[in-house]
């Protein structure tokens, strides 16, 4: 009996018979292929083993006359040998029992089976990766009972799969990743620590490879939310120049404290790599003790001179990205050293002409580069501190601790 479909299952399609014009068979279908540069979705090629043979025969989609549960049936049997191409995604090869990123629901899956659409009758699309219950029953039940029965027992079991354009691919080839056009631009659209959640999932060639396709900004966002080991491990694994291209994205202090968990000549490799500019801001932090606030400083502050208005402050504020970190304005003197602190609320709002000595902080509280980690909580939990500027032993500014740092790391101490 002829059975129709709208869809066709991969544990469906391998072991199909193939049919030549006179209905003869030629062989079972072993593998089907999406070429992703030509179209993301199109199966693009059938591998059939043809009968008596060990060779491999390449079917074109546009030889196909008809698909279904009975069968190929072609329209072109003028057919070639299989020979094995890098721009080809082979479904059982490639995808069936390998891991993916649902980069919808954010998280590592495993490939069960995949779900096409049959176009016209004689074209396939793959429109879904299974992997839950329902494609394992089916991989269980595949030649054991007909496929239609095998459809009509699963029906009670909820579905579970991810839409084929929400599947990110994983491949540990740069050169393949490539010639696949497999994208990173799903990813790229992650919060940082969603994306570390995922990167905490994957083994250590995959999380390489991921870090050596994203673009830098987009990877340095998820290193930063990585823990220390997992940092270090990738670092260790990129090449000097990409690990270099990916810190030049952080936080000097985020920069310093991911190099200073690799080996002390990995470290001087990629340092080496860097910028100047980045280098000796993360070179500096590096020399600060473990443990200090020294190390814990942020150097991306902003810091306006003594005698502005609010209307000078603004205009120098104006294009600061710093502004982001710190809930604090510092005011400097001629030398570099800390005179006074403004909480950016007490410029809005305020009259143009209004002098920053007005809005200063009575009491400034300040700590030194060698200030222990115990004494730099003791200070935020004393006088509810969202900033803490930094001096060095003549008063001259250095950075300052911001809050997220000591939060980081009271979660650290209480593992």
């Amino acid at each position: 009996m002829h059975v129709t479909a709208s869809h066709l299952y991969l544990t469906e399609l391998i072991g199909l018979v193939v049919y030549d014009l006179r209905g003869r068979r030629i062989g079972k279908l072993q593998d089907a292929a999406v070429l992703p540069a030509m179209d993301p979705a199109r199966v693009d090629r059938f591998l059939v083993g043809s009968s008596g043979g060990w060779t491999w025969l390449s079917i074109r989609h546009d030889q196909v006359a008809s698909i279904s549960l009975d069968g190929i049936r072609l329209r072109d049997e003028v057919l070639t040998p299989y020979h094995a191409d890098e721009y080809m995604l082979r479904l059982v090869r490639d995808l069936l029992d390998q891991q993916i990123i649902d980069a919808q629901d954010r998280k590592v899956v495993r490939v069960t089976d995949v779900t096409f659409l049959i176009r016209d009758g004689r074209e396939l699309a793959v429109q879904e990766v299974d992997i839950g219950l329902r494609a394992v029953f089916r991989r269980l039940f595949q030649g054991v009972f007909p496929p239609k029965w095998i459809r009509k027992l699963q029906s009670p079991i909820s579905v579970n799969s991810i839409r084929w354009e929400y599947s990110n691919i994983l491949e540990e080839d740069p050169q393949r990743r490539l010639r696949l056009n497999i994208s990173t631009k799903l990813l790229e659209k992650m919060h940082p620590a969603d994306l570390a959640d995922i990167v905490e999932e994957l083994g250590p060639d995959d999380r390489g490879a991921l870090f050596e396709a994203m673009e830098p900004e987009t990877a340095a966002g998820a290193l930063t939310e990585l823990e220390p080991d997992v940092q270090a491990s990738i670092l260790e694994n990129l090449e000097a120049e990409r690990a270099a291209d990916i810190l030049e994205e952080m936080a000097p202090d985020e920069a310093a404290a991911a190099l200073s968990e690799v080996e002390e000549e990995t470290s001087a490799e990629i340092l080496e790599e860097m910028e100047a500019a980045p280098m000796t801001e993360v070179r500096e932090l590096l020399e600060f003790d473990e443990g200090t606030a020294g190390r814990l400083m942020s150097t991306q502050y902003s810091a306006v001179p003594v005698g502005l208005t609010v209307g000078d402050a603004l205009e120098l504020l104006r294009n600061e990205d710093s502004m982001e970190e710190s809930n604090l304005l510092f005011v400097v003197d001629s030398a570099g050293r800390l005179d006074g602190a403004i909480p950016l609320a007490r410029l809005l709002g305020r009259p143009l002409t209004t002098p920053l000595s007005e809005l200063s902080l009575d009491t400034l509280i300040q700590g030194t580069a060698d200030m222990d980690e115990a004494q730099v909580i003791e200070l935020f939990d004393k006088y509810n501190l969202l900033c803490l500027p930094v001096v060095d032993e003549e008063g001259m500014l250095l950075g300052a601790v911001m809050a997220h740092e000591v939060i980081s790391l009271l979660r650290e101490q209480g593992r």
